[in-house]
C-alpha cells in the first residue's frame, strides 16, 4: 500500500478505545513472533502514567540523544500524522518507511490471520507499536516507548526494559482500567519486571501503595521523585528553572507541572548513566508540541491538550500563576468518553470568553450538547475549529487564547495556524 493507503486503512481499523474490545498480549506476542521478534535485544525505557508520560518521555529521549546515542521515540497519540508516533533523534520516520513498516506488519498479520493464528487484524495501535519495534531494531541504541493505554494490558507490554518510569496517576479511560485510584494504579503498575528499576513520580496516597507493593514484590529498586532534592524553583510563563542536588537546570515546556516531569526525567537519566551535561542539554531542548505551546502572538494563541481532570487542573493553575489581568479566552472541544463536567467545572469559569467547538472526529461532543453543561454569560458555538480560530482571532490583542480540551482539537488547529 502507499502512505495515504496505509493510514486509511489504520483509521479503518477504529477507535483505538474501543469499548468492548479484548485488550490483551497475547495477539500482540504471535504477531511480533512472526516478525522475527524485532522487540528482542533492543534496549527499552518504558513509561506509563496518566499525565506527563510524554513530555517525561520526550525529555529523556533528548537527552539520550545529547549523550550521543541513537534514539528511539514511541509516542501516542499525534497530532497531525501518524509519523509523529515513531521517531529517531527526534526526527519522525519518513512516509516511505512508514509505509514499508506498515506493509511489513501488516503483510504478517493477513498471513496469521488466514492461518487462525490471531482472530482479527491487530488493532492501529498493536499494529504501530509493531511497526515501531521494526524501525526502531537496526537504528537506534536505545528506545524511549510510551505506554498508550494503562501498561498491564498494553501493546508496548511486550519488552524487556532496562528502566521503568511511572509519572503520576490519575483519573482517565476508567472505563478500560476501573474507577478507582488504586485500580488505575494496578494496571500501571503493570509495566513493572523483577529487579528492573522504577523512577516513580510523586503519587497520590493510594497510587503510590499499590505500585510499591508491587514494586517490592518483584524486587524492583525504586528511586521516588518525592524524595529529590528539588530547589529554588523559578517558574514562568514559557519555561522553568530549579536546581536538583545543587545542579542548575532549564526547562523550556511552559507549566510548573513541567518541573515534576523534568525531574522525573533526569532521575531516569541519572540511573541511566547520561552525565550532568548531556542531561541539562537535552533537558533545555526539549520538544513537546501541543502542551501548553504558544504559538501565534498578539493575541496570543496556545495549544494545552487539557482532556482530563488533572490536564484541566494543570491548565487551571498556569493560568491563575501567569494570565492575571489578561483577558482569557478558551476554545474548547471535546471526545464524548471524557469527564466532561470535572473539566469544564474547572476551565470555563476561567474564560472571560468561551468558544465552543469540535474537531473533525467521530467520538467528539458537538459544541450544542457542551453549551448545554454551561450557563457561561459569554459564550459562542463555532461548528468547526476553522470557525472556532476565526472567532479566537477577534480576540484583544492583548488576551491569551487557550485551545484546549482535546488533542484532535489541538491538532487540527496546529495544522491550520502552523503548515502551509
Amino acid at each position: 500500500m502507499s502512505y495515504p493507503d496505509s493510514v486509511r486503512y489504520l483509521y479503518a481499523l477504529g477507535n483505538e478505545l474501543k469499548v468492548g474490545a479484548r485488550f490483551g498480549l497475547e495477539r500482540m506476542q504471535i504477531l511480533l513472533a512472526a516478525l522475527g521478534n524485532p522487540e528482542r535485544g533492543q534496549r527499552f525505557v518504558h513509561i506509563a502514567g496518566t499525565n506527563g508520560k510524554g513530555s517525561t518521555s520526550a525529555m529523556i529521549a533528548a537527552a539520550l540523544r545529547c549523550a550521543g546515542h541513537r534514539t528511539g521515540l514511541f509516542i501516542s497519540p499525534h497530532l497531525i500524522e501518524p509519523t509523529e508516533r515513531i521517531q529517531v533523534d527526534g526526527s519522525p520516520i519518513s512516509t516511505e518507511d512508514f509505509t514499508a513498516a506498515f506493509n511489513a506488519v501488516h503483510d504478517a498479520a493477513e498471513r496469521l490471520v488466514a492461518e487462525e493464528r490471531i482472530d482479527t487484524h491487530p488493532s492501529y495501535f498493536e499494529t504501530v507499536t509493531a511497526m515501531a519495534f521494526l524501525y526502531f531494531r537496526d537504528r537506534c541504541d536505545i528506545s524511549v516507548i510510551e505506554v498508550g493505554l494503562g501498561g498491564r494490558l498494553d501493546a508496548t507490554n511486550v519488552i524487556a526494559p532496562e528502566l521503568t518510569v511511572i509519572t503520576p496517576v490519575a483519573f482517565d479511560h476508567e472505563a478500560f482500567l476501573g474507577n478507582t485510584i488504586e485500580s488505575i494504579a494496578s494496571e500501571k503498575a503493570g509495566i513493572l519486571k523483577p529487579a528492573v528499576p522504577l523512577v516513580l513520580a510523586p503519587q497520590l496516597p493510594q497510587a503510590e501503595t499499590v505500585i510499591l507493593t508491587r514494586a517490592q514484590e518483584l524486587g524492583c529498586p525504586v528511586k521516588r521523585v518525592a524524595d529529590s532534592a528539588l530547589t529554588s524553583v523559578a517558574a514562568a510563563a514559557r519555561g522553568s528553572g530549579f536546581q536538583l542536588d545543587g545542579v542548575e537546570y532549564y526547562c523550556p515546556l511552559a507549566g510548573r507541572h513541567q518541573v515534576t516531569n523534568a525531574v522525573t526525567a533526569i532521575e531516569a537519566c541519572r540511573l541511566l548513566g547520561l552525565t550532568p551535561d548531556a542531561i541539562r542539554r537535552g533537558l533545555s531542548e526539549t520538544v513537546w508540541p501541543g502542551r501548553l505551546e504558544w504559538i501565534r502572538n498578539r493575541p496570543d494563541f496556545v495549544l494545552d491538550g487539557a482532556h482530563n481532570p488533572a490536564g484541566a487542573e494543570a491548565l487551571a493553575a498556569y493560568i491563575a500563576e501567569f494570565c492575571a489581568g489578561r483577558p482569557v479566552w478558551i476554545v474548547y472541544g471535546a471526545m464524548r468518553d471524557k469527564a466532561l463536567e470535572e473539566v469544564t467545572t474547572r476551565l470555563f469559569p476561567l474564560a472571560d470568553h468561551l468558544i465552543l467547538t469540535a474537531p473533525d472526529f467521530p467520538r467528539a461532543l458537538r459544541p450544542e450538547v457542551l453549551a448545554a453543561v454551561t450557563d457561561h454569560p459569554h459564550c459562542s458555538i463555532a461548528p468547526t475549529s476553522s470557525n472556532a480560530i476565526e472567532l479566537a482571532e477577534t480576540a484583544p490583542p492583548e488576551a491569551i487564547v487557550f485551545f484546549t480540551g482535546s488533542l484532535y482539537l489541538v491538532g487540527e488547529v496546529r495544522r491550520t495556524l502552523l503548515l502551509p
